[in-house]
This record gives C-alpha cells, sequence and structure tokens, in this order.
C-alpha cells in the first residue's frame, strides 16, 4: 500500500493536526515504512501452525492438592514460646 501526500493531509484533518509541507514528508516516509512493515509480517504462511496457549512449553510444578492430616493444636502450643488457653500470646504491636 503506497502512503500519498492526500492520505497525510487526510489523516492529519482527522486529528486536528496543522502540518507544514516538511512534516507531511517526513511522515509520507515514516508510513510507508511502518505499512511495508506490516506486510512482511501478512506474508508467512501460518496456515498448519497451532495457536497457543503460552510461547514456552511448560508443566506444572506445583504437587496434587489433597487433603492431608493437620498438626493439633495441642502439639503446635507444645512448642509455642507463650499461650493462654486455646491461643497464642504475643507480644502486644499496637500503642
Amino acid at each position: 500500500m503506497s502512503i500519498n501526500i492526500k492520505d497525510i493531509e487526510y489523516i492529519a484533518s482527522l486529528s486536528k493536526f496543522k502540518l507544514n509541507d516538511d512534516e507531511k514528508m517526513v511522515f509520507v516516509g515514516q508510513l510507508s515504512e511502518v505499512l511495508s512493515y506490516i506486510e512482511k509480517l501478512n506474508k508467512p504462511d501460518t496456515e498448519n501452525v497451532m495457536p497457543l496457549v503460552h510461547p514456552l512449553s511448560m508443566t506444572n510444578v506445583f504437587r496434587d492438592d489433597k487433603q492431608e492430616e493437620s498438626i493439633s493444636r495441642e502439639n503446635v502450643q507444645f512448642i509455642a514460646p507463650a499461650v493462654m488457653g486455646a491461643f497464642f500470646k504475643v507480644p502486644k504491636v499496637i500503642e
């Protein structure tokens, strides 16, 4: 696709930009380069390429989630520095 000055003037009018002739020529060149790059991206044949969920093949590294026996409160309170009834006693942190 070729871009000319008329296209740049139309795009500038839609964008409410005021461009002088030098700026229009710069934008003709830059927009032409961008569109030619996009045309290159459309060329590769992707007909038989499967879509990817993730670019890297990864496997789940986490263990299976299964129910296991928990540590009893008595065993945990036995190794705790201080307890008060069924609770752990900790230093005061808020004045």
